[in-house]
């Protein structure tokens, strides 16, 4: 017998879900299901994002809704159209064998008169969001003067969109003895309001602690310099072969940016953001899903709705400007019982942010290490190996073709042909990584042993155009002088020119060390320049390396001969937010519209940027309106 059964629904819905796979519910389903079944009242249910909300609601919606009736009785609003959609496609699942049943999803990029004969032809259900939901109200297209049941689904993260007036005008239409059912991941104080405003003494029910994050996603963060972010992204990926994801980013533009450069790089990835049609957005939704891309890069708000439950690794490129909103990145993962990483990439001034989120979440998160060259090729490596062990052979397909290949083979002994065939697939791969610099910075457990150096600047006559960059000058200084500790503790490497930053104590050792120097044949100049005797915190000061090996061969990335080189760090400047913001400041640059309660207007800015070179190995499909 189908679980779900003794829970109240019907044969008919129960017969669906079954076909669905559906046979156990989920823990916020066994608690909500009943009660909305039995009890005619409203309802707070709080819940991590993935444990089934949709059934939860959708379910009770199948045995209480007049399917014989043709107008409007239940509403159920979201924040944006992915998740109206995917709402709109379970119900209609679970409905498919009620006869009558109409769901009809209105939202914007669409039409809005197919959605009004849709309306016209009878839906008892309609799922909507709010912007569109307005606009068909204020045209007199939709009537929902008769809705018993009104769901408020993520509930949340409508007001940080900035939903709330148009969810008053949108409910203020609806009766007042109807019931609301408000589902949420989180419970701040702009949600608590709206439960006061539109229920009466509603029912609550919480699987796990308010706010909480699932109890099966570890949390796992990374401390690099802001100009290494993106090359400690493809570190991590490589890292993780197997990996199929999102990663995070704040902005539009950089979200678009960080994709072309994952995709120019050899990765297989694509981008998802509001500058794209809607018909563009459903091309690359339906390549994630089918696993034909592995990383989707991803705005907050693009990223609502997309419910598959395989996604191994959510990737926080940069932390939400609210932070609760990091509940529902990592609800991207881990869905459906399954397991899953979420991941933080933070620079040095960020690292307060991960104490606000262990508070908040009540789980602790693990600091790691960016892997090192050697651990990344270690990884693929045994990846592929583990890939061939486990290969299915195709005996009929390759039986015409063995005798001459076993022929062309056969001086060679197993060991040759291993030795041989990693040396085909990966001698690339390797050189790649051979001299990777340390991507880490200074984490938690070091920044305890930070300890100050004066320094003095000098000036060196090698910049970019000598292929160059700020780890590489730095290790070919301290390598050529032979003085240990490195005398260079930072360096700043510019188009035809550079500044380093030397110990002072160990200035004079390396001057004398200097003399007659050579880069690839050219002589190095090295001589004091203004700024010396500033004090700066002694750190790895690394910019990470250019090309790579690419192909696309297993998860994670083997990557295309592609350069990256650059003078600047990363954007620089504060931030500030209304509501719930991380921090406030100031900073020109490229303006963010700041969601959430409050008001105010973010900027971030400055630095110089990343430049880079290389062919690439694939083309995503990313026009723009």
């Amino acid at each position: 017998m189908n679980r779900f059964e003794e829970l109240g629904i019907s044969g008919d819905v129960v017969k669906a879900i079954t076909e669905l796979g559906f046979e156990n519910p989920t823990p916020i389903q066994e608690q909500v299901i009943p009660v909305l079944l039995k009890q005619n009242k409203d309802l707070v249910a709080l819940a991590q994002t993935g444990t089934g909300k949709t059934a939860a609601f959708g379910l009770p919606l199948t045995q209480l809704v007049d399917f014989n009736k043709r107008n409007v009785q239940a509403l159920i609003l979201c924040p944006t159209r992915e998740l109206c959609l995917q709402i709109t496609k379970d119900i209609k699942s679970y409905t498919k064998f009620l006869p009558n049943a109409n769901v009809t999803a209105i939202y914007g990029g669409a039409s809005i008169d197919g959605q009004a004969r849709d309306i016209r032809k009878g839906s008892q259900i309609v799922v909507a969001t709010p912007g569109r939901m307005v606009d068909m109200i204020d045209r007199r297209l939709v009537d929902i003067k008769l809705v018993q049941w009104a769901v408020l689904d993520e509930a949340d993260e409508m007001l940080n969109m900035g939903f709330q007036e148009d969810l008053n005008s949108i409910l203020s239409h609806t009766p007042k003895d109807k019931n609301v059912w408000l589902f949420s991941a989180t419970m701040p104080a702009e949600v608590s309001r709206i439960a006061k405003k539109y229920m009466e003494a509603p029912h609550e029910i919480t699987v796990g602690n308010r706010n909480q994050g699932a109890e099966n996603i570890k949390h796992v963060y990374y401390v690099v310099h802001a100009r290494d972010r993106y090359n400690a992204l493809k570190r991590i990926l490589d890292y993780n072969p197997g990996v199929y994801g999102i990663v995070f980013c704040r902005t539009r533009s950089e979200t678009q940016e960080v994709s072309d450069s994952l995709i120019r790089d050899g990765y297989s990835a694509d981008s998802l953001h509001g500058d794209l049609s809607q018909a563009q957005r459903d091309f690359v939704m339906k390549r994630f899903r089918a696993k034909t891309i592995q990383m989707l890069v991803a705005t907050d708000v693009a990223a609502r709705g997309i419910d598959v439950d395989d996604i191994t690794h959510v990737i926080n490129y940069n932390l939400p400007d609210e932070i609760e909103s990091y509940t529902h990145r990592s609800g991207r993962t881990a869905r459906a019982g399954k397991s899953g990483t979420s991941i933080v990439i933070l620079n040095m001034k960020e690292f307060s942010k991960i104490r606000m989120l262990e508070r908040m979440l009540g789980k602790k998160f693990t600091e790691s290490k960016v892997p090192t060259g050697f651990d990344v090729c270690e990884k693929q490596l045994f990846h592929l190996v583990q890939k061939i062990h486990n290969t299915e052979v195709n005996e009929k397909g390759i039986e015409q073709y063995l005798p001459k290949i076993m022929e062309e083979l056969k001086e060679l002994s197993k060991e040759e042909l291993i030795k041989r065939f990693i040396t085909d697939e990966f001698s690339r791969f390797l050189d790649y990584y051979k001299n990777a610099a340390d991507l880490n910075a200074h984490g938690s457990s070091e920044m305890k042993k930070e300890r100050n150096v004066t320094t003095k600047r000098m000036f060196v006559n090698l910049g970019q155009l000598d292929d160059l960059d700020n780890a590489k000058l730095k290790q070919f200084i301290n390598s050529y002088s032979k003085i240990s500790p490195g005398p260079v503790v930072a360096a700043d490497v510019r188009h035809t020119y550079s500044f380093v930053e030397v110990e002072s104590a160990l200035y004079d050792q390396l001057v004398a060390a200097m003399i007659g120097a050579e880069h690839n044949g050219r002589p190095v100049k090295m001589e004091p320049s203004a700024g010396a005797g500033a004090r700066i915190p002694r750190e790895a000061s690394s910019f990470g390396g250019g090309g790579g090996y690419g192909g696309g061969n297993g998860g994670g990335g083997y990557r295309r001969n592609s350069g990256e080189r650059g003078s600047g760090g990363e954007r620089s400047g504060g931030e500030r937010s209304g509501g719930k913001g991380w921090s406030s400041g100031s900073g020109g640059g490229e303006r963010k519209r700041s969601y959430g309660s409050g008001s105010g207007s973010g900027s971030h800015g400055g630095g110089g940027g990343r430049s880079g070179s290389g062919r690439s190995s694939s083309r995503s499909y990313r026009d723009k309106k």
